[in-house]
């Protein structure tokens, strides 16, 4: 039920008078008790600030959309509310304005399928645009099994739970709000920055340009025998709206014809004593598309024409899918290991944002507890994004997609290897240092490696 941080677009002058007065208040404020009975109300806040530079790197040649081979800095700016109220037994509903602003190496998002900053998405120029986030209703039927707490959070209210349940969100949200959680890879304003250990890189979920969208999601948990060591089980569907266009903020709601559909399905587990999860995800998408075959013909047709030829034979519906393992597990009360690996059609050209069809990602998460930071973390990660032989295809013959396209390819595999240390510096307060190595930006030989050094400021009030 642990809802993420991510934004929404379309502005409104409602959002302005809110995020003032959460602002204002403090980091929890109650109406009655904390309990689960109707009118109890939480407001949370967050600021974050991303800073990240590269050097100089190599360079045979470049394209249209190529990261800059030159030394470049980014940031990344955001403020987030998050007000909740429950509105009666078992239905909160939730509300997230967010002010965000920022500028992407090379002043627009091209040069690499892992972005190196999962906030990037938001970058809205130097002056912070206010957005209405959020805005969803999430009602809960409990069904037995023995009750669970659940704490306060982001988009959390606290009370209890039955094991035996059934969760449905509806409205404006996100789908990694509900889908493909991991407790040591999800958060990018707290753990790893890169895209690729935040969610699957080669997910092209159904959202609009900024990841959110409108529909609805279904989750059934069914709790674990502790007697016999069963672990609970939860299943996870829902459809979302996606852009009118590819990789374009206005919604298309037409949800019957256009969307994005997911299936998961979540098992717990004790291994040695510790315990895991195991998540197993499905999705297919159904858009306007263009297929990298159609637009390889075009460009082979066309020489010395439109590099970006999807927008010449983008004239029907497709099929986008793919498949994906997510895996969890507690190596001691100090540390745990994750692990994703997804594999999609790769056929058809970027619905929302993603310029990865196959992804894989590990790593490991280590609290300080044994060198007496118990507040601290420390991360370390390998990622490796690869691209169908239909894109591959394409971007040989020079042509150019949205967020990748050097004129050329020289074809390697994209590897990201991150680190990261985590430093709380008050209760509320904390400063992280990031490095990430990114070999063959953009699955191209010919440029790269590229050094990103990182240094991001987060506060919750």
């Amino acid at each position: 039920m642990k809802s993420k941080i991510l934004p929404l677009f379309k502005p409104a002058s409602a959002c302005k008078r809110s995020l003032a007065l959460a602002i204002l208040l403090p980091a929890s404020v109650m109406a009655q008790t904390e309990s689960d009975e109707p009118f109890y109300w939480e407001a949370k806040n967050q600021i974050t600030y991303n800073w990240q530079k590269h050097g100089s790197f190599g360079a045979a040649y470049s394209g249209p959309n190529s990261m800059t081979s030159g030394a470049d800095k980014m940031y990344t700016f955001s403020i987030t509310s998050h007000l909740g109220m429950r509105l009666w037994k078992g239905g909160e509903a939730y509300f997230n304005p967010e002010a965000a602003s920022g500028v992407p190496f090379s002043t627009n998002l091209v040069g690499l399928g892992g972005f190196t900053n999962g906030e990037i998405t938001r970058a809205a120029g130097t002056t912070p645009k206010l957005y209405r986030q959020r805005l969803f209703l999430r009602q809960t039927w409990n069904n037995g099994g023995g009750a669970e707490k659940v704490e306060s959070d982001f988009n959390q209210l606290p009370g209890t739970v039955d094991k035996n349940r059934f969760v449905l969100t509806m409205g404006n949200f996100s789908t990694l709000d509900v889908f493909d959680d991991n407790a040591y890879a999800k958060d990018p304003r707290t753990q790893f920055m890169n895209w690729g250990n935040w969610t699957y890189s080669a997910w092209d979920y159904a959202a609009d340009a900024r990841g959110f969208g409108w529909g609805f999601a279904g989750e059934w948990y069914v709790g674990g025998n502790e007697a016999d060591g069963s672990g609970d089980w939860v299943l996870r569907f829902g459809r979302m709206t996606g852009p009118k266009v590819p990789n374009g903020l206005p919604v298309d709601f037409a949800i019957g014809k256009h969307y994005g559909d997911q299936v998961e399905l979540e098992r717990s587990h004790h291994l040695g004593g510790q315990p895991g999860k195991v998540r197993v995800l499905g999705w297919r998408n159904r858009a306007v598309l263009a297929s990298f075959d159609d637009a390889t013909a075009y460009l082979q047709a066309h020489p010395g024409g439109d590099p970006q030829a999807f927008f010449n034979v983008r004239n029907g519906e497709k099929i986008k899918y793919g498949l994906g393992l997510n895996l969890e597990q507690a190596i001691n009360d100090n540390a745990g290991f994750f692990f994703r690996g997804m594999k999609t059609d790769g056929r058809t050209e970027t619905y929302a944002f993603t310029e990865v069809d196959n992804s894989l990602s590990t790593g490991v998460l280590v609290k300080g507890k044994s060198w007496g930071r118990a507040n601290d973390a420390f991360g370390l990660s390998l990622a490796q994004n690869t691209l169908s032989a239909d894109r591959r295809r394409f971007l040989a013959a020079g042509g150019v997609s949205f967020f990748i396209g050097d004129g050329a390819l020289s074809y390697k595999p994209e590897t990201i290897v991150e680190a990261f240390y985590n430093v709380r510096v008050t209760k509320n307060t904390w400063v992280t240092a990031d490095f990430q190595r990114i070999a063959n930006p953009a699955y191209n030989a010919a440029r790269g490696p590229v050094n990103v050094l990182a240094v991001r400021l987060h506060a919750e009030f």
